[in-house]
């Protein structure tokens, strides 16, 4: 029969998943009251406050339900970033540090309030963590991934205004650097509907 395939446990896909599905399986946390830890590994952030655009998607992470994130992420050890993935780099605080960065964004925003967001998260073998954060996003197509970018963004600091402010920032502002950059055409009444849309389609 040619539609039966042969299942090997250890296939780089398989193995991704695993790792995936075991971070979707722990623990949710406040990301308002997150305390630190030490590790590298992969994320996901959900939403249920208020905003009218999301209204879909926080229906379906309250009472008790934290089903779709609206961002996942990942946090690598300092040296994966110049080629040493793999290697068994000392971890830190890498990925505490990165949601810590993330409610810093959300508490600088004005019509948002970190205390509607909750997160889960695995601390995970370096070489592991770009394949499972790739099939969460392909998985879940978060918004804030997909349709309204630049929520991971840094401050590109001083002299590298130059660029467009992120639509993230646009639909949310309050990020100090992000108002230093070019204006962006679209508005944030433009934004919220396409969020809309979006959310329409895949959330179900």
């Amino acid at each position: 029969m040619s539609d039966i395939r042969v299942y090997n446990p250890l296939d780089k896909q398989n193995l991704g998943t695993s790792v995936m599905d075991a971070m979707l399986e722990g623990a949710a946390r406040p990301l308002e009251t997150l305390a630190e830890f030490e590790g590298a590994g992969i994320y996901a952030i959900y939403y249920a406050g208020d905003f009218p655009a999301y209204a879909a998607l926080s229906a379906c992470n309250r009472d008790g339900r934290l089903d779709i994130p609206i961002y996942v992420g990942k946090a690598v050890p300092a040296g994966a970033r110049k080629g040493d993935i793999g290697l068994n780099l000392p971890m830190g605080k890498a990925l505490y540090k990165r949601l810590a960065e993330h409610r810093e964004s959300l508490r600088s925003a004005e019509n948002l309030a970190a205390g509607d967001f909750h997160c889960r998260f695995l601390v995970v073998d370096d070489i592991w963590i770009p394949l499972a954060e790739s099939l969460l996003i392909a998985r879940f197509a978060p918004a804030w991934n997909k349709i309204v970018d630049g929520f991971g963004n840094h401050d590109p600091g001083k002299g590298r205004y130059a660029g467009v402010c992120p639509r993230w920032d646009v639909l949310h502002p309050g990020r100090g650097w992000a108002a230093r950059c070019k204006p962006r055409a679209e508005t944030p009444r433009v934004i919220e509907s396409e969020v809309l849309q979006y959310l329409s389609n895949i959330v179900t």
